[in-house]
């Protein structure tokens, strides 16, 4: 029983030993290898995301937590380390949008499995896949936090611990990345902050030949003790002595963000894991990739017998149960010639899909012409209206002005009336 509470996730070494993932048949090597493995996978999507990096360092913690009360055989690391992120990236107020968590994890997984770089598409049922998954992958992490996800980095105490002991400027940066680097390991649940900032202090002050007050010795006034500082210089030395992490999968759930589950990722059992013989997609070592192409054939023949099951037009090109059992090289051949036609099929339907887009697209333009022509005759009768009214306005004022009646001045009466008597006034004289 693992006691949770804040800041108090603490294990001893016997817990790590039991740990879930030691008894489901996960040997040391290849737990380590994974924890590495999805802790690379956090850092490197962080800076993809442009995070600080205090996200990367909560998501790494929260992810060896994950595993300390969880198994690798029943959940993916790579699901785990998108969901660690995504809760990370909201924890320290960073928050990012799923869409951008899967589409980075998707990118790397392409690139590190050298596959050609494909658009993950947000409208297909692949994406809804994914992001259902990494939902569902939260609400289990935050369920076995107990809800508690409070994290305190030892990066905290690493300048105030070098301010005290007046150390020059040098170890401050070293230091520090050994300190993101310890984040790799388990030393986050087996030591408190202020004993791993001691151990990386240390580590660095040895690496640049420093020396530190050992009379009285330094480390008691930032309560650590000798022995977690050996521990933490040790966890880190064994740390930069492995190769780098490659990808194991264990897992029986596929967790690939690239392809499907059932071709790239396939299960693998207990008994091979205790044989010591883990089974390795990025190793070349023959074994591996004899048993993965077994695995590959395996698959290709379970579809194949799917897909004579529901297609009746296929049961003259699809080995019968009868024939798989004759030799092997015609195996071969009947399931490469069964995987090409389902690649065939799976080319048609996707050129069904993309011409029925096209005739939406095609639709959606036609309908976009006809309102717009609607618009314009619109606008044309609209405009007739008002050069009509501008006419009617025009004649209406011209006529206005030809019959008013013609009003005479004052002047021009007396005028008349003054000629008039003259007039008058010539004829009687």
């Amino acid at each position: 029983m693992i006691y949770t509470a804040l800041d108090t996730f603490y294990l001893t070494e016997e817990q790590l030993i039991n740990s879930p993932s030691r008894k489901d048949g996960i040997d040391d090597v290849t737990e380590t290898t994974l924890r590495i493995y999805g802790c690379d996978l956090i850092q490197e999507s962080g800076i993809l995301l442009r995070l600080p990096q205090a996200v990367m360092a909560t998501g790494q913690v929260l992810f060896h937590r994950f595993y300390c009360k969880k198994s690798f055989a029943r959940f993916n690391v790579k699901r785990v380390a998108a969901s660690c992120v995504w809760l990370a990236s909201k924890l320290e107020e960073s928050p990012r949008k799923a869409r951008q968590v899967l589409n980075v994890f998707h990118r790397m997984e392409c690139r590190r499995e050298n596959l050609p770089l494909e658009h993950l598409d947000t409208s297909s049922k692949k994406y809804v896949d994914l992001k259902a998954d990494l939902i569902r992958t939260e609400r289990h992490l935050l369920k076995e936090m107990g809800f508690i996800c409070h994290v305190e980095h030892p990066h905290k105490f690493i300048s105030n611990y070098l301010a005290t002991l007046e150390a020059p400027a040098k170890l401050r940066q070293e230091a520090w990345n050994l300190a993101n680097d310890s984040l790799r390991t388990t030393l986050c649940v087996r030591f408190k902050s202020e004993v791993v900032a001691c151990g990386v202090v240390y580590a660095a002050a040895r690496r640049f030949q420093v020396p530190l007050p050992e009379n009285p010795p330094w480390w008691k006034a930032f309560d650590a003790d000798k022995a977690g500082i050996d521990e933490v210089c040790r966890v880190l030395a064994h740390l930069y002595s492995l190769p780098k992490a490659q990808y194991i999968p264990v897992c029986k759930e596929g967790g690939s963000f690239a392809t499907s589950n059932r071709s790239r990722e396939l299960p693998v059992s207990k008994e091979g894991l205790l044989d010591g013989q883990p089974v390795n997609e990025d190793n070349g070592t023959p074994g591996n990739q004899e048993a993965a192409k077994e695995g590959v054939m395996k698959a290709s023949l379970d579809k194949l017998k799917d897909s004579k099951k529901s297609d009746d037009d296929s049961k003259s090109s699809m080995p019968s149960e009868g024939e798989s059992k004759e030799e092997p090289g015609k195996t071969d051949h009947r399931t490469d010639a069964g995987g090409e036609k389902n690649k065939e099929r799976e080319r048609e339907r996707g050129r069904d899909r993309e011409r029925e887009r096209d005739k939406e697209r095609l639709k959606s333009r036609e309908r976009d012409r006809g309102k717009e022509s609607d618009r314009e005759r619109e606008r044309e009768d609209f405009e007739r209206d008002r050069d009509k009214s501008k006419e009617r306005s025009h004649r209406s004022r011209d006529k206005g002005h030809s019959e008013k009646p013609k009003h005479h001045s004052s002047r021009d009466r007396d005028y008349q009336s003054y000629s008039s008597r003259e007039k008058d006034r010539r004829r009687h004289h």
